[in-house]
């Protein structure tokens, strides 16, 4: 193998094991957490366990609440799409096949963004995510199951391909979205996902060290505080989140451009500007790699689609249905880069300050934060 990741620790905890052990706790069994009446799972998009730490004086309920282990393992690519699949169907990309933010439907040159390509490139919800979401699957032998989330997102490709089965609650703002969940609680043995985006949002326009996330951040933790208040005894309630975030300033961005010879041999340019995947003309993809390595390894990992599916970062197994989504080849970022098509008409993107995607522990470590009855233990 030409590249090297640095690997995980063996007791490192994956995003993908916290609904499984959720479950557990409703059933006196479980390894993570005690046990519980009903679970919540709220997930704060963005919001890593490295950004958390290094801002606590401004999340000191939320801090507190943390002991050192309680961390968990994001997904590869550590992407919105990819990782709330993982963690909704307790399996890895190369099962569920959402390998990135944008990824080529096979046999065409077309890569839909794979939050928002269901309603604008024809992704069947019901197969192009190939697992069965545990929400459903919970829901169908008798367990109450809600959603609480932004009422927008009710009835959207990306929530019926995770998220089916369950009852949908909407509500406008992290505070009435955390009043509903612990409304929805009082059902015994619920199972309750509360989506919290805003501070994700903030992260991508202001960048996470800006006094705008910040302030999102204060807001937060204020908001939690009071829902931990409102639990019922018996209920436990888990925070965590999809990934973390690296700011990348625009004198960072690597712009690629007509005439680049990094994009030569390269058909199609998707994933995102952490995790680039290179869709290859044929027999190039060593080639293609091979120029990426010389050029940028001093600040990415660039590895070919085979060297990514031996090295299981999309899970111990990639269905032959999923294979050839996967880029051929990946250019991950390792210091604070961000790689950009400059060919592509919307320069709108090129204004993302916080970023995220690639392996860094910034990127892939989100926390483990536990409250109600699962506090106890």
């Amino acid at each position: 193998m030409s590249f090297s990741l640095p690997a995980d620790p063996p007791t490192a905890r994956s995003l993908t094991a916290i609904v499984p052990q959720l479950l557990a706790s409703l059933s006196d069994a479980g390894d993570w957490f005690v046990s519980a009446r009903s679970a919540i799972l709220v997930l704060v998009d963005g919001l890593g366990r490295g950004n958390l730490t290094a801002r606590a004086g401004h999340a000191r309920f939320l801090t507190a609440a943390m002991t050192k282990k309680d961390a968990a393992r994001s997904t590869f690519p550590s992407t919105t799409a990819t990782a709330l699949t993982g963690l909704l169907t307790a399996t890895d990309a190369g099962t569920h096949g959402i390998v990135g933010y944008r990824a080529r439907i096979p046999g065409t040159d077309i890569a839909p963004n794979q939050l928002k390509g269901w309603e604008t490139d024809g992704l069947d919800p019901m197969t192009w995510q190939r697992a069965q979401p545990l929400l459903e699957r919970e829901a169908n032998a008798g367990r109450p199951t809600f959603v609480v989330s932004k009422g927008l997102y009710r009835d959207s490709g990306f929530t019926r391909a995770i998220q089916r089965g369950a009852e949908f609650v909407g509500a406008a703002t992290p505070a009435e979205r955390l009043t509903a969940a612990a409304r929805a609680s009082a059902n015994p043995g619920a199972l309750v996902y509360v989506y919290i985006p805003e501070l994700d949002t903030l992260g991508h326009a202001h960048g996470w060290e800006s006094e705008r996330w910040l302030r999102g951040l204060e807001e937060l933790d204020a908001d939690l505080r009071r829902f931990e208040a409102m639990l019922s005894p018996g209920v436990g309630a888990l925070v965590t989140a999809d990934h973390g975030m690296v700011d990348v300033p625009a004198h960072r961005h690597v712009l690629l451009r007509d005439g680049d010879p990094l994009l030569h041999d390269v058909a199609l340019v998707a994933g995102e500007p952490r995790m680039l995947q290179l869709y290859t003309t044929d027999g190039s993809a060593a080639a293609v790699a091979a120029r990426w390595r010389e050029a940028e390894q001093s600040r990415s990992w660039v590895m070919t689609r085979e060297e990514a599916i031996d090295a299981g970062l999309f899970g111990p197994h990639v269905h032959p249905d999923v294979r050839d989504r996967i880029g051929d080849v990946l250019v991950a970022a390792r210091t604070a880069v961000a790689y950009y098509d400059d060919r592509v008409a919307d320069k709108k993107p090129q204004r993302m300050i916080g970023q995220h995607g690639s392996w860094t522990d910034q990127e892939r470590i989100v926390p483990l934060i536990r409250l109600g009855a699962f506090a106890n233990g």
